[in-house]
C-alpha cells in the first residue's frame, strides 16, 4: 500500500495528503504489483521501468529514463532468522519523490514523522538523506553485530558449536552488508558528479559527508569481519587442543585397562602356566596386575596425557 506524503519548509512534520499532487512524496512498503500499477500510472511512466523494485536482491545501481532518476540501494532490517538486507528504490521525478519497498521500511517511517527542515519538494536534498539514514542503519547493525561477538570472545571456553554456527551467520550477514555497501558507494560517487539530479553546493558538501560515512561503515564491517574470523580461528584451535586432550586420555585409559584384560586373559586359559599349583596365584596375579597398571598410570600422568 502506498502513502501520499506532503511538507513545506515551514511545516515541522510530513502530513498525509488524499491525492497526488506536485511536489509530494509517494512512500510505498510491502509493495505489490498492484501498488506499482498505480504509482506508474501517477508518474505517467511504464510499469516495466520500476517493477525491479519488488525485487529483494536487486544490487543497488542508477537508472536514468529522460528526466525520471531511479536509484536501487539496500537497507539492512532485521528478522527472527538473522540480519539480512533488501531493496529500497527511490525514484525522482519532476513533480514527484517515490520510496518503494518489497518489506516494512522503519527508519523512512521515523523519518517522516519526525520534524525536519526538509520540504517533500527538495527531492535532491531527500534523496541524500534517505541514503545517509540507510548508511545509518548499517552502522548501527554492524555495532550490534561487534557487540554480540565481543560477549561470545569473552566466554571462550564456554564456546559450544551452536556458538560456532552463530558466529558464522554473523559472518554471513556481514559479508552480506559489505557487498551491498560497494554498489551503494558507488551510486553516492555517480550521484556526486551531478549527472543525475541537480547537487547544490550544500548538497555536495553533505554527499562528501555520505560518501565518507559509507566509507567508514564499510571499515567497521571490515573491522567486525577480521574479529570474527579470529575469534572463530582461536575457537576452532581450542575445539581441536581440547579433542587432542580427549584422544589422549582415552588412549591412555584404554592401555592402562588393557593390562588386566590381558593377563586375566592368559590366565583364563587351560594350559599349565606360572603359579598355577600356589595357592597364593591369586593374591601374586593381582598384585603383577595392580603394580603394571600405577605403572603405566604414572608414566601416562607424568607425560600429561591424563
Amino acid at each position: 500500500m502506498h502513502n501520499l506524503y506532503f511538507k513545506t519548509q515551514y511545516e515541522e512534520t510530513f502530513h498525509s495528503i488524499p491525492n497526488p499532487t506536485s511536489g509530494a512524496w509517494i512512500h510505498c512498503e510491502y509493495a505489490t504489483i498492484e501498488d506499482l500499477r498505480e504509482i506508474a500510472s501517477i508518474l505517467n511512466i511504464e510499469i516495466s521501468d520500476i517493477q525491479d523494485s519488488l525485487d529483494k536482491h536487486e544490487i543497488p545501481r542508477t537508472e536514468r529514463y529522460e528526466e525520471m532518476v531511479i536509484v536501487y540501494t539496500r537497507f539492512p532490517y532485521h528478522q527472527e532468522a538473522g540480519y539480512y538486507t533488501t531493496t529500497l528504490t527511490i525514484i525522482l521525478t519532476k513533480d514527484y519523490f517515490v520510496t518503494i519497498c518489497p518489506s516494512a521500511c522503519p527508519f523512512i517511517q521515523n523519518f517522516i514523522s519526525n520534524p525536519t527542515t526538509l520540504a517533500s519538494s527538495q527531492r535532491s536534498k531527500l534523496l541524500i538523506n534517505i541514503l545517509l539514514l540507510t548508511i545509518q542503519e548499517y552502522t548501527k547493525v554492524s555495532r550490534q553485530l561487534r557487540a554480540l561477538v565481543l560477549t561470545q570472545e569473552k566466554d571462550l571456553n564456554q564456546v559450544t558449536s551452536d556458538d560456532i554456527s552463530e558466529l558464522t551467520m554473523k559472518e554471513e550477514n556481514l559479508t552480506q552488508y559489505l557487498n551491498s555497501l560497494l554498489p551503494v558507494r558507488k551510486v553516492i560517487e555517480e550521484i556526486l558528479t551531478g549527472k543525475l539530479t541537480m547537487i547544490y553546493e550544500k548538497d555536495q558538501e553533505l554527499l562528501e559527508d555520505l560518501l565518507l560515512a559509507t566509507a567508514q561503515a564499510e571499515d567497521m564491517c571490515r573491522l567486525n569481519l577480521r574479529i570474527i574470523r579470529s575469534l572463530r580461528n582461536t575457537v576452532q584451535i581450542l575445539f581441536t587442543n581440547q579433542l587432542n586432550k580427549t584422544i589422549k586420555l582415552l588412549t591412555a585409559l584404554t592401555i592402562i585397562l588393557n593390562f588386566p584384560t590381558m593377563i586375566s586373559s592368559l590366565y583364563g586359559m587351560n594350559v599349565n602356566l606360572p603359579f598355577s599349583e600356589s595357592p597364593f596365584a591369586f593374591f601374586f596375579i593381582m598384585l603383577f596386575i595392580v603394580v603394571v597398571s600405577f605403572t603405566a598410570f604414572f608414566y601416562f600422568q607424568k607425560r600429561r596425557w591424563l
